[in-house]
């Protein structure tokens, strides 16, 4: 199984905006304006600090790969993914050991993501420095979720 930070990058190929440094809160998480669309998700995953880069470098990319009509903004500090005209299936956030994955249907996901949430329907899979992290099963997550209605917050 592949491990995050051992994936051939293909974002370091995409240009990056020169702006401010970017106020990190509270676990590391980058304070980045909210915004729609990728430049807003490039700009906090090109704060991220140290190895949680390499993951959400990475998990953009595979969510990218896998998704059609993808939709990206930045909402509360988090890269939020979804579909065009669904709602958003899955956003990310950055905490002082780990990024978490936070999937906004995963109690219909099978099978389901290991980390209970108090919302009834969300789930949550936490991605720590190091660790192996099955691509198969996230990509089954990641195409599942992406099928769903997603959540309309705004």
């Amino acid at each position: 199984m592949p491990t995050p930070t051992k994936k051939a990058s293909t974002a370091a190929k995409r240009p990056q905006a020169k702006a401010a440094p970017v106020k990190l809160l509270s676990g590391g998480n980058p304070q980045i304006p909210k915004g729609d669309g990728d430049a807003p998700v490039q700009a906090y995953i090109a704060a991220m600090p140290g190895w949680k880069r390499d993951v959400g470098e990475w998990l953009d990319q595979l969510i990218e790969r896998h998704v059609p009509n993808l939709q990206k903004a930045v909402k509360w500090n988090s890269p939020f993914y979804g579909v065009e005209g669904q709602g958003w299936f899955l956003a990310t956030h950055c905490f002082t050991q780990f990024v978490r994955l936070t999937w906004f249907q995963g109690q219909a996901l099978k099978p389901m993501p290991p980390g209970p949430s108090k919302d009834k329907n969300a789930r949550y899979l936490d991605i720590r420095e190091n660790d192996k992290v099955d691509e198969q099963q996230l990509v089954s997550w990641i195409e599942q979720a992406s099928r769903l209605p997603g959540w309309l917050g705004h």
